[in-house]
């Protein structure tokens, strides 16, 4: 049971200005799964793909979508698996593949959540990523201690917010850190 105590699951991991990873670079992680045996699973929040939006994606699945999509931004939710699609939401929505996380957020990773919110019948709050970041046991610890990355705790604000551009600023706002203090060269007095 001390394992759980120890989760970081339903945290904001946030990039550190020195992250060498471009695909990580000024990056906001919703952190959806942390354990030492399974390692760690989450979703870039911040980083919409170009211009493809919910719609589109929807009229290639040949899924019916309303007024919501049209404007709702695909985002790149990581390098790993980058053709499966993942929606973190509100936990307002369930069914029989969802994981709830942490307080009011779960993540689905079905073609029914889409229909749903298709039908305007989905959660309150949602957002689609194709992707996402993964590491292996103890492999995000290590970057942590690393400073390749901070822990924050999430709320539906910065997840769920459609300025995609200051997620990460108000990531660090929540740590009380002024961008102006932090030096991106690490190791030099």
């Amino acid at each position: 049971m001390a394992e759980k105590s120890n989760s970081l699951a339903g945290q904001l991991l946030v990039a550190m200005p020195q992250m060498g990873d471009p695909r990580f670079a000024r990056s906001v992680i919703y952190l959806c799964t942390h354990s030492g045996e399974a390692g760690a699973m989450g979703l870039v929040i911040n980083k919409p793909l170009g211009s493809l939006t919910l719609a589109e994606l929807f009229a290639q699945l040949d899924i019916e979508s309303g007024d919501f999509a049209q404007k709702q931004p695909v985002h790149f939710g990581g390098p790993v698996e980058p053709g499966r699609g993942f929606v973190l939401h509100t936990a307002d929505y369930q069914e029989e593949g969802t994981l709830p996380i942490i307080g009011n957020i779960a993540i689905t990773a079905t073609l029914d959540i889409m229909r749903a919110i298709g039908r305007g019948r989905g959660p309150r709050q949602s957002l689609f990523a194709l992707g996402y970041a993964g590491w292996a046991p103890g492999q995000l610890d290590a970057e942590i201690q690393a400073n390749g990355w901070l822990s924050v705790t999430a709320d539906e604000h910065i997840v769920f917010d459609p300025d995609h551009e200051g997620k990460w600023q108000r990531a660090l706002g929540k740590l009380g850190i002024d961008l102006s203090l932090l030096s991106s060269d690490a190791g030099h007095a």
